[in-house]
This record gives C-alpha cells, structure tokens and sequence, in this order.
C-alpha cells in the first residue's frame, strides 16, 4: 500500500505536462488566512526552509509539492547522469525541467521569481500553479497543494476584488472530490471562527475529507489551552483535528533549524498537553497525512482507471477528427472530395450513418416539401377561387357576341378555366425554391466526419461551398423551365374528352338538348304570334274578308297554347323546366309582352277605329316595340346592387362552375403529380448524379493544393494538444494497471 503515494507522484507527473484540471487526482489542498502558519508547516513537514516568507499576502500562485521518499540507498531517483547520487535532499521544478536544486535558498529565489513573472509584483494572484518535487529521506511520501491565503481587505495595490479572487481559487482546487482538505487555523483566534473550516463544510458538507490542524499552541493566552478544540469538544471534525507549534518569526530570524523547533514542539506538547502528546505535532501530522492519502486513493483508484479509459477514448476520438498530418496533397484532396460527394448522395438518399432524429433534412424533407407541404398547396386553391357568377355571366356574354346565345358557349368555359389553372404556376415555382434550398443546406448536414474534414481546412469548405452552390444555381432555371412548361402545356389544349371529364360534360350535353327542344317550340309559338303584333297583317286580312274577331280569337288560342306549354313543362325533371321556364321568359322576354298586349291592342282596334287607315296613323310611336324607335336599355346610373339573374342565367352560370371544377382537379391532379418528378430530374438527380466530376473539375488542380489544403491554426494547435494528451493517459493507464490489488491491501 505504500506504493500508492509514488504511483500517484507518477500521475501527477504524467499530466503535470498536459494540465491537471482534466483529470482529478488524489492530493492534500492547504488553505487558511493570511499569517496562519500554512508556510510553516510545510515546511515542518519537508524539514527545510524552502518557502518565500514575509509580511501580508506571500503565496500568491498555488504551489503543488510532492514529497518524495528517497533514502541514501535508493537507485530509482539518483542518478550519476544528473548529479543526484550523492545528494542527501534536493528539488527540482516542472518549469524548469530538469535542473538540479540542491541548495533549498536557491528554491525559495526561483519561487519568488516565477510568482512575480506569472503573477507581477502587484500583489495579485494567478491561478497557474507552480509544481515542486523534493527528493528527500527524511519525508513521507505527500502531495500537497499550497494555496494563497484568505484575505478581507486589500493592501497596498492589491485589486479591489482580490478577496473574491482568492476564494475562487480556493473552491477550484478542494471542490475536487478527490482532494483532502487540510483545514489550518491558528489557536490564538476563535477556532468557532475559522474561516477555513468554513470553506470546507461548503464544499465537504459531511466532513469526510477535511482535517483540522491548529498552529501557534504556544501563543495561547496565559491561563486559556486548547483541550477543548483538540478534543473536538468544539467544533467536531470527521478526520481529526492535529495540534503543532510552528517556529515563530524570531526563531526564523535566528536561524533556527526545523529539527531543534520539533525537538522543542514536542518538549512543549510534553509539558503543556501531557495526555495529548502522542496524537499532536509535526512528526504525527505528517504518518496521518501519509495514512489518509493512502487511503483516500485506494478509495478513488477504481474510479480513477475508468475515467482514464472513458479518456482515452475521446481523445483518440478526438485526434482521428482532426487528421493525420498531409503528406501526399493530391490524395487527400481527392479522398476529402469524394467522402463529401458520397455523404451528399447518402444524405438526400436518406443512407447516412448519423441521421438526424432532431429535425427532418436532406431526402426526407424534399419528400415532406413535395407531399405534404407543395401537396397541401394545392390542395387549399378553390377551384372557383377569385371567380363570381356575375364574372362567369360576363365571360358567357362575352363569347356570344351580337348574337344571344342558345347554348352555353364553349369559349367562355376555356377561357375561365385558363384563368383557374394558371394560379398553378407560382405554388408549383415555390416548390422547386424550397427544394433548392434544402438542397443548399444538406452542405452543412452531410455527415460528421466530413464536416469535421471541412473544418479543418477553411479554404477547402469555401471552395466546395462554391462548387455545389454554383451547380445548383445552374440547374435552377431550367427546373423552372420545366415547371413552367408543365402549367403551359395544360394551358395549350384543354381536353374535353379526358375520361374523368365525361360524365359532366355528357351531362352539359343533356341539358343542352332539352334546352334546344324548348327553343324550337318557342319559335314555332313567335310564328304564329307573328300575325297579331303586326298591323300592317292585320289590315290585309281584313282587305281579304277576314274579321276582327277572327284575329281576336287566334290570339286567344295562342295564349292558351302558350299556357298549356307552360303547364306542360312541369312535367319535366326539375332542371329540364326550369330551363324551359327560363328559356320561355327570360331568353325571349318579349314573348310575355306580346301575349300580354296581343287582346288590350285589338281591343282598342275595334272600339276606337273601324278602318285599318285610322288604325295605322294612330298607331303610338312611343309603345314599347315600336320599330320607329329604339329603346334605351341601359339605366341612366349604374345600380349598386347586382340584379337578379334570370334562371336561365343561374342554370348557364351554374353548368359552367361545374364543368371548371371538374377539369381544374383533372390539371391539379396532373400538376401535383409532375412538378415532383421535374423537379427530381432536373434538379436532384442530376446534381446528386454529377456533384463529384464538378467537384473533381472545378478543385483537383495542382497549382491549387497548397491553398486548399491550408489547415486551420487552431485545429492544429488542438491537433497537438490531442496528441500529447493521448500520450499522457496511455501512459497514465500503464501506471495505473501496475498496481496489484494485493498492493491496495
């Protein structure tokens, strides 16, 4: 078990070199106030006189001493090469590598002189340690931690904050679980108001790696002792609490040597505290010390190993990122090329490795653009979107010109549904956007190991960047060409015989017949009525013998004619008379007139004039037919309110809607299908087919290689880092498997 201590001075060593602040290893933090007797028990514990000493704050950069046990016989760390074998003691700093300090003076100049170059000469502090070894026989194997010590208000030109700065870094070094918090208060203060116990029970709250030691036992008031806080009757503490007297300034200024101040501690600890003798002073403080780092890193050692393995890996991770060294450029360029080109194609193929369970990217959400978001698109267009029945009603009348139309006219039913179609185009060129840009970004979601080869050269990452964008932007226009194509052939040949649009336009042709048959009875009816509206007919068949009367009772048997055809259409199906309701009034509104005049007029005939002469000078220019005439038809101010359609009109207006409807799914139907499979062949295909010959074009070129491959400072710097961490684990991992389970027992 004694060989722990040394395998932990190995490890200290190991990542003494790399930094200790990413592994914890097992050691004894000092901490206390200013003119505590830190200092002095470091020293009592090394036997020499090594550390800096004066007045106010002195220790101003933590300093991490190893002790090291080496008797005079010992061949592991003398060595004739370095001048050690016949040294009794010496020391040797990390910062100054391999450097021999034999005269313990000269250790406490280079202290003073790395904390003024590290820290200045300002009295501040910096949180850099300093690492000391000490070869010595007459130590126990130790590391320890000495830290600056806890100040209230600032001296001199202190920095106002200096207060918070040292507790801050006191807290980084005992917060380590691993650490054993040596406690150090004097015993002429108030050991209820020990400010290092304090920080200690904040980060050790259950006591188990903190111990006590109480210095100045021999500046007590006369009448008071310490029994009390030695015994734990005060404040207890889990470890102990450890009794030593410190030499006192005078002392130092004398010259006194360490052994005379232990030989007179233990004098004084005889005499003054009898019964607790043989559990306080220097010489127990150093084998308890030695005891609880024991173990305290048999306790943290198996927990040790598995950090350094789970290390071990995440830097051999970490280094395969950054690469190895360039040596030949045109393979690695050509290597870096054709992963980025592969991982591209896997990611919009959806066959990468490390896919994305955060976000849909790259294939999966070009298939979400096309099916649920273009799809869904299309899917909210009303067909009759932006179109009203008085803008049908206008297109109808539009397409027939001068003359009143019987059938509902073809032309208006293109025109309108030409109109409808073309809101296909910009939803369908939003589309071929989106895509692009998802195809754009899949460069910065193209797989880890790539982006991590990117990164690593910037030139590189700029130059590929460029390539792909370049590529993309040249497929663009003709993608939108083709898109465009797709809503302008629908637009081209509106195919009425498609299969789907049959069955309403069969329907159209139904009500068109039935329309067609209404008519004609309408101008068989007009015929016949021809020869009670005309006067001029009217006097002939007088002249020829025929009688008033006569006429009077062809009107009458026109108008019950007209009335039976009207009662006869309602035996029809409810469209069919309705139209020909409509078509009977509304189509030709002068019919109802007509009818309705024929009786009035020839009544008025055969009262007021007896001769046909009379009867045409008197005729009233001014009625409502008269061919002498024409009649305004339009109102003088326009109506704010629309007029009632005629059903006639409702029925056009209405077979119309439908018969756009219906041919407008047909085109979306075909649109939704065809964008998607353009904007595959286009665009995605073919720059997932050519990205690695464009790539190979525009960056495999020789002049070029030395710029491309340009690493990052950083990267290397971190390359380096890395390397030299891996080192120190792999050989910290050897260190540690050397230990037998039969040695921790």
């Amino acid at each position: 078990m004694e060989a722990l201590i040394p395998v932990m001075n190995k490890l200290h060593d190991v990542f003494n070199t790399v930094g200790t602040d990413s592994i914890q290893l097992p050691q004894i933090v000092v901490i206390g106030t200013q003119s505590s007797g830190k200092s002095s028990v470091l020293e009592s514990l090394v036997g020499r006189d090594f550390l800096p000493r004066g007045a106010g704050i002195v220790t101003r950069r933590p300093l991490v001493l190893q002790l090291v046990y080496t008797p005079k016989n010992d061949s592991s760390y003398r060595s004739a090469e370095e001048g050690t074998l016949n040294l009794e003691e010496w020391g040797k700093f990390l910062h100054t590598k391999s450097k021999i300090y034999s005269d313990f003076d000269e250790i406490r100049k280079e202290i003073e002189a790395e904390t003024e170059r590290m820290s200045g000469s300002n009295k501040g502090i910096c949180h850099e340690p300093i690492n000391l070894k000490i070869y010595s026989p007459h130590v126990v194997n130790l590391t320890l931690v000495d830290l600056p010590g806890i100040t209230k208000v600032p001296v001199g030109d202190q920095p106002e904050d200096i207060e918070v700065q040292i507790r801050q870094l006191i807290l980084q070094h005992i917060s380590n679980p691993n650490a054993i918090i040596l406690a150090v208060t004097p015993a002429n203060t108030d050991f209820a108001t020990s400010e290092s116990l304090k920080m200690a029970r904040e980060v050790d709250p259950d006591g188990r790696r903190t111990l006590a030691v109480v210095t100045k036992l021999d500046l007590m008031d006369a009448g008071t002792d310490a029994v009390d806080v030695l015994c734990g009757r005060v404040i207890p503490v889990k470890l102990g609490i450890i009794g030593v007297v410190n030499r006192s300034q005078q002392d130092i200024n004398n010259k006194k040597s360490i052994e005379d101040a232990t030989k007179d501690e233990v004098s004084f600890l005889q005499r003054k505290y009898p019964t607790l003798a043989n559990r306080n002073g220097t010489a127990f403080l150093a084998k308890t010390l030695n005891r609880l780092l024991m173990h305290h890193i048999r306790d943290c050692l198996p927990d040790l190993k598995t950090r350094v393995n789970v290390m071990i890996s995440q830097f051999q991770s970490m280094l395969h990122s950054y690469g190895e060294a360039v040596d030949d450029q045109g393979q690695t360029l050509l290597q870096i090329i054709t992963k980025f080109a592969s991982s591209y194609c896997s990611t919009v193929e959806g066959t990468a490795r490390n896919i994305e369970t955060s976000e849909l990217c790259g294939g999966a959400r070009i298939c979400y653009i096309f099916h649920e978001t273009f799809g869904r698109t299309l899917n909210g267009i009303d067909p009759l979107g932006g179109l009203t029945t008085f803008d049908v009603l206008t297109a109808i009348r539009n397409a027939t010109g001068t003359r009143p139309a019987l059938f509902v006219p073809e032309v208006s039913f293109e025109l309108l549904v030409k109109r409808q179609i073309r809101r296909l185009e910009d939803p369908s060129l939003r589309c071929v956007e989106l895509v692009h840009e998802e195809m754009q970004r899949i460069i910065q979601h193209c797989g880890t190991e790539v982006q991590q080869e990117i990164i690593r050269f910037p030139k590189l990452h700029e130059k590929i960047v460029d390539v792909v964008t370049h590529l993309l932007r040249r497929r663009l226009p003709a993608t939108n060409a083709m898109v465009e194509n797709l809503v302008a052939i629908e637009l081209a040949y509106i195919n009425t015989k498609h299969p789907d649009f049959h069955h309403d336009a069969a329907l159209v042709d139904t009500l068109a017949k039935h329309n067609e048959e209404n008519t004609v009875n309408i101008t068989k009816m007009v015929e016949k009525n021809k020869i009670v509206n005309n006067p001029q007919m009217m006097i002939q068949n007088q002249s020829d013998g025929q009688k008033i009367d006569n006429n009077i009772a062809v009107s009458k048997k026109f108008t019950h004619f007209s009335e039976s055809t009207l009662h006869n259409s309602s035996k029809l199906s409810g469209s069919d008379s309705n139209l020909l309701q409509g078509s009977l009034t509304k189509r030709n509104p002068t019919i109802g007139n007509w009818m309705e005049s024929s009786s009035t007029y020839m009544g008025n005939i055969g009262k007021e004039n007896k001769s046909p002469v009379n009867d045409t000078i008197n005729f009233n220019p001014n009625a409502p037919f008269s061919p002498i005439k024409a009649v305004n038809l339009l109102p003088e101010v326009p109506s704010s309110t629309p007029r009632q359609l005629s059903n006639k009109e409702k029925k056009d207006c209405e077979v119309i809607e439908r018969l756009i409807h219906s041919y407008f799914m047909i085109v979306r139907k075909n649109i939704q299908d065809a964008v998607p499979k353009a904007i595959m062949h286009f665009l995605v295909n073919y720059v997932r087919d050519n990205l690695q010959s464009e790539l190979v074009t525009h960056l495999y070129k020789h002049d070029h290689f030395t710029t491309l491959l340009q690493e990052s400072e950083h990267i290397a710097v971190r390359r380096q880092e890395a390397a030299e961490m891996l080192k120190a684990l792999q050989r910290a991992n050897q260190i540690v498997s050397e230990i037998r389970e039969t040695h921790m027992w």
